[in-house]
């Protein structure tokens, strides 16, 4: 499958000042595999990880948008995913709780960044989520992905605390593990997301479609260069320089696709959406 583009012309687009949340990549490195991904097998060159983590963190700032920081902390070397951490909406905190213990610590040093920071509306929660790795927030919904990694119990858990109407989508392909390597919104405000089909349910897959009729449809090229572990800011859409396939259906919607190259940090399966947390105040 190919990405599918609308037809009708794009209408104008504005980017919106973001705030994100990042984690150097000080102590990254592939010891342990816990998705499809990592191979301890091939070495991690950690300067040019640092470098390219630098280089989206610079596109970040030069867009005039916000980066906080997270300390990397020693032993814990997956803290460069920043996204997985924690999910904020309206200024309100909903923790994470790992699948593996290898991660595990992640979560209390983000609970900690929040209530350092001046975070009071913080929750610790009780089910398994990663985050916004699982976690997409659009104008109307919450979308949850499960399957693999977060609980369908946390999801009642996200809607109660949010007060918002969640969504579970079941991912059925262990490459796509989490609900960012399959899906990115696109527009917030305007309910507008790209995802590529077969990384979800038959169900899962008519859901989306009679929510988001008017999605952008990636090809499995793109998705397995993890073209959709995107972030947007509503005009300039970062993903990795990889899935080429993706940039003309966005650029024929208005958007402006800006490639990174996240190559080390693909060894650990993540790129750019899991290298960045979203402050949403």
């Amino acid at each position: 499958m190919r990405a599918t583009a609308r037809e009708e012309p794009s209408l104008p687009r504005d980017a919106s000042a973001r705030s994100y949340l990042m984690c150097p990549p000080a102590h990254f490195r592939v010891t342990y595999s816990i998705n499809p991904w990592m191979d301890p097998a091939k070495p991690v060159d950690l300067p040019l990880a640092m470098a390219e983590w630098g280089v989206l963190r610079d596109r970040y700032l030069s867009l005039g948008h916000t980066v906080s920081f997270l300390d990397p902390r020693p032993g814990l070397p997956d803290m460069v995913y920043a996204a997985n951490g924690a999910t904020v909406v309206g200024g309100r905190v909903l923790g994470a709780r790992f699948a593996h213990p290898q991660r595990e610590a992640e979560a209390q040093a983000h609970l900690d960044w929040f209530r350092a920071h001046g975070y009071t509306d913080v929750l610790d929660p009780v089910h398994i989520n990663e985050g916004e790795g699982d976690f997409a927030v659009t104008a109307s919904f919450l979308l949850a992905g499960r399957g693999f990694r977060s609980s369908p119990l946390a999801q009642d858990e996200a809607q109660e605390f949010f007060g918002r109407p969640v969504i579970g989508l079941n991912l059925v392909d262990p490459r796509f593990y989490h609900l960012d390597t399959a899906l990115c919104v696109l527009d917030d405000a305007a309910d507008e997301i790209m995802y590529y089909p077969g990384a979800f349910s038959p169900g899962s897959r008519t859901v989306l479609a009679r929510l988001f009729p008017d999605a952008l449809l990636a090809g499995e090229a793109d998705a397995s260069a993890f073209g959709l572990n995107a972030v947007s800011d509503g005009l300039h859409v970062l993903l990795p320089q990889a899935a080429a396939g993706l940039y003309r259906p966005l650029r024929e919607r208005g958007f402006e696709p800006v490639g990174i190259d996240l190559g080390e940090l693909l060894k650990g399966g993540g790129s750019v959406k899991c290298c960045t947390q979203e402050l949403r105040a």
